[in-house]
């Protein structure tokens, strides 16, 4: 069928289309990925302390393989972002968790820390193929009206897999030689269960209408959405064979590009440095019980997930992502430098810091895609994605040994410059994108 043969006669806009059922099954699709991806990041932490003994691991062994991941996930970002651009969303999208699965399995079967390292940042590299592409998809099927609260609850999803994996490692714990291999087996059951949403999810009707795909992008749209809602706008300049991450540094895009990876990486330094290494953390703070410590932080860091998705239509974006920052500098800056500070206080202020951070991070799910025209949206997040592994990885190998060598007041004082640089950064030049209808970034002429 010709791109001239397809009536165009619905009078319901593609982005105000009415919620159906496929909805929620792509919703499912994207936030069951969001908690295998945390979840596989976040039991490594429980597991290499187990493992420590076993696998002769050294504190620079430690930070290389809490990092492993982090630095694949830099890669498998950084590459990604361009080919869905290119070529489409569905193919890394469909079976991207297939692989992530196949390689959480074999982790349970490594001999030498080598081995684990190697693993580690493959799994890391595939994740990376869906921190590029989940936002993306997740954006262009969703209707504005439930859109940021859809994807804002893709944080409670990651903040649950983080938590969850907590909670699973240290019930998996015991005197068993074998615990930390089942820890990091467990990693593989999300995957699986959410291959089926993964499957059936087709290609964006967004990124087929820019390739000039008239007449699959209707086929799409009728069979998820039936007949009276039209297709998406056209593109205003043809989509660039070549040189996306250019055109992300173009005039028209430079300060968006910068804004995105600016703020991302300042986001999740200090969420990867204290939350992998959370028991220790508070251990190196003398607190009694690291463990009940640990429970607090993670409850925290779900809670504000869920408080996130509550006010992310109340509040502006910049309003919204400023304040977060402040907050949580705010209450890290006492934790680093109260000397003696009581254990009930500690727990509080960690409690604060982990709710705000983690109510900030469902930003990255609304405010990040909300930053690029189709064209460009999958290079940018993975791009932004790319460079905050960059800031994640290097804290996340530095904590542990900064905490050995300098003291913990020194590794959370770090942090909190981190923080207050991000809301230095978001405060200067992060644009409001509360209303943004997406086929309104489409017509930004390419440069």
């Amino acid at each position: 069928m010709s791109a001239n043969a397809i009536s165009l006669q619905p009078s319901t806009a593609y982005d105000d289309a009415p919620f159906r059922p496929f909805h929620l099954r792509v919703a499912i699709a994207g936030a069951g990925s969001e908690f295998a991806d945390a979840f596989g990041l976040g039991i490594i932490g429980i597991a290499l302390s187990r493992a420590a003994p076993l696998l002769n691991l050294t504190p620079v062994w430690m930070g290389l393989l809490a990092a492993a991941s982090l630095v694949g996930l830099f890669a498998g970002s950084l590459l990604t972002g361009p080919v869905a651009d290119r070529f489409g969303r569905r193919p890394v999208f469909a079976f991207n968790m297939l692989l992530l699965g196949a390689l959480s399995l074999l982790q349970a079967f490594v001999q030498s820390a080598g081995e684990l390292l190697a693993l580690r940042m493959a799994i890391g590299f595939v994740l990376g193929t869906d921190y590029a592409v989940n936002k993306a998809v997740l954006i262009e099927f969703l209707p504005r009206k439930v859109r940021p609260r859809l994807l804002g609850s893709l944080a409670i999803f990651w903040a649950a897999g983080y938590s969850s994996a907590y909670f699973v490692g240290f019930a998996l714990d015991g005197d068993s030689d074998s615990a930390w291999r089942w820890m990091l087996l467990s990693s593989a059951v999300p995957c699986i269960a959410v291959l089926p949403f993964r499957l059936a999810t087709p290609e964006s009707p967004l990124w087929l209408m820019n390739q000039g795909r008239a007449a699959a992008a209707e086929q799409v749209v009728r069979k998820i959405l039936g007949e009276g809602v039209s297709l998406p706008p056209r593109a205003l300049a043809q989509p660039t064979a070549h040189g996306r991450w250019r055109q992300l540094f173009s005039s028209a895009w430079r300060g968006r590009t910068l804004l995105a990876c600016g703020f991302f990486t300042c986001m999740v330094i200090p969420y990867f440095a204290v939350g992998t290494f959370i028991a220790q953390v508070m251990s190196a703070i003398n607190l009694e019980s690291a463990y009940v410590g640990g429970l607090i932080y993670n409850f925290a860091l779900l809670g504000g997930a869920v408080g996130g998705v509550v006010v992310v239509d109340r509040l502006s974006r910049r309003a919204f992502l400023i304040g977060c920052f402040a907050i949580s500098a705010a209450a890290m800056l006492v934790l680093s430098s109260w000397a003696h500070i009581p254990a009930a206080a500690m727990m509080f202020l960690f409690a604060i810091f982990a709710g705000v951070l983690s109510a900030s991070s469902i930003l990255v799910y609304v405010y990040l895609p909300e930053l690029f025209s189709t064209d460009l949206r999958a290079t940018g997040i993975g791009l932004a994605s790319a460079a905050s592994r960059i800031g994640s990885a290097i804290s996340t190998f530095l904590l542990p040994v900064i905490v050995a060598t300098a003291g913990i007041h020194v590794a959370l004082g770090a942090c909190v410059a981190v923080l207050a640089i991000g809301a230095i950064i978001c405060q200067r030049w992060a644009p409001e994108t509360r209303h943004l209808h997406l086929g309104a970034l489409d017509q930004v002429p390419a440069q």
